[in-house]
């Protein structure tokens, strides 16, 4: 008998007060890094009623302008005028930063100093900048290789700040969230439950002022030019059946971070696989490579997805563990939940003998420290909203599934040659 069951992910938009702190971290990461790719920074930013916190730890040879940075993410976002509660030209800035502490450092500057040893050599010698657990995930249910409920959740959310900033529904402000609820059946996707948008507005909208009428004006553009065009090139598609949810209180005009706080790193779900695989609980954005919280997790769905990309399983999780100044992992560990046409254990060794998976190798695999530079100051704050993973138009390397045709060749030899 077929089980049916529903999951569900949410996504935030750009103006969320969480996802506002997550953005100015990595603009800040990006400015850094580009002028310093050394640059040692954890950057934790809060958000209220007309107040920006800057804080954390940042070691640096870069001049950046903290302040100004922040108030241009803002403006960028759409926080520009006193009608949202929350403005770049009047909330207080205020910067208060130490230096990473030495005994953090040391864990990864021990070869600094050894600058004769190659390249492999100074992988081993870099160790972890903290220790943690991280998870990497992949499935074959979207192109893009993301679990379905999350990346429609995405996609709802990037369209619905599109159209505000094309002015098509000019009434909508920053703030907002999105809910989709996906039917499966024996762990396939089959229909859309339930769609969930609530998103701050203006109070009227034209001539209409009863809340109820604003809102059912609300309601329809969003399935029309939010909703719809979400789904126009995915084969499950909501139905007369879907419960269609718009702003359930009945109006959501106070919004940002006038409506509630904002804090770094407090949206860790949205920004991976939406509940759909486990997560190790460390945050991403303000991070520099150096943390294997961010790092190690891009590198596990690099792994995860060219597992899937080969079609050596229909879906992949990849754990991680390291220790604070140990190049190697500690842990390693593949479940392809029953879908892999070879031994998870088998598999396990091959990706161990060709995925460099050391923090420091993976920094260089990716070329994490040097893309902010050389994509003109701006990498790490493109993903700090709409998630790290499936982001096709934004030509991430942990997205690249050039190991895949490696994976199957080297699956393909006699167990007895692939490890002698």
């Amino acid at each position: 008998m077929a089980r049916r069951y529903l999951f569900t992910s949410e996504s935030v938009t750009e103006g969320h007060p969480d996802k506002i702190c997550d953005q100015i971290s990595d603009t800040i990461l990006d400015a850094l890094l580009t002028q310093d790719p050394t640059s040692r920074v954890a950057a934790e930013v809060v958000v209220n009623t007309g107040l920006v916190l800057i804080t954390g730890e940042i070691t640096s040879n870069a001049q950046v302008d903290y302040i100004d940075l922040a108030r241009k993410k803002i403006a960028e976002i759409g926080y520009t005028g006193a009608e949202n509660g929350f403005s770049t030209h009047s909330c207080a800035v205020l910067v208060a930063l130490d230096q990473q502490s030495p005994d953090i450092a040391q864990g990864v500057d021990t070869a600094r100093e050894q600058r004769e040893l190659s390249s492999d050599e100074k992988f081993d010698a870099i160790g972890a900048g903290d220790q943690g657990l991280m998870f990497g995930f992949a499935c074959n249910e979207t192109p893009e290789m993301m679990p379905l409920p999350i990346c429609l959740a995405h996609r709802v959310s990037r369209r619905l700040a599109a159209v505000r900033k094309t002015g098509q529904l000019a009434y909508l402000r920053p703030d907002g969230k999105t809910q989709v609820t996906v039917a499966y059946e024996d762990g396939r996707p089959v229909g859309i439950d339930t769609i969930l948008v609530s998103t701050q507005h203006t109070p009227t909208i034209g001539d209409i002022t009863d809340d109820a009428a604003v809102q059912e004006k609300i309601k329809e553009d969003l399935w029309t030019n939010v909703v719809l065009p979400s789904f126009s090139d995915i084969s499950v598609k909501p139905d007369n059946q879907t419960r269609f949810l718009v702003n359930p209180t009945g109006k959501f005009v106070i919004g940002g971070p006038q409506g509630d706080s904002g804090l770094t790193g407090r949206k860790i779900i949205v920004d991976t696989y939406g509940g759909y695989s486990r997560h190790g609980g460390g945050a991403f954005s303000g991070k520099d490579p150096t943390k294997v919280d961010r790092s190690a997790a891009y590198a596990a769905r690099y792994v995860a997805k060219n597992i899937v990309a080969a079609g050596l399983a229909e879906k992949c999780e990849v754990q991680l563990s390291y220790a604070i100044g140990v190049a190697r992992p500690v842990s390693m560990m593949i479940d392809t939940f029953g879908t892999g046409t070879v031994d998870d254990d088998r598999l396990l060794e091959v990706v161990k003998e060709h995925f460099e998976l050391r923090p420091a190798g993976i920094i260089a695999a990716f070329n994490l420290q040097n893309l902010p530079a050389e994509r003109g100051g701006r990498f790490y704050q493109d993903v700090a909203a709409y998630g790290h993973f499936g982001r096709p138009n934004l030509d991430l390397p942990w997205e690249q599934t050039d190991k895949a045709q490696l994976l199957k060749e080297a699956l393909a030899q006699p167990l007895s040659a692939a490890v002698g």
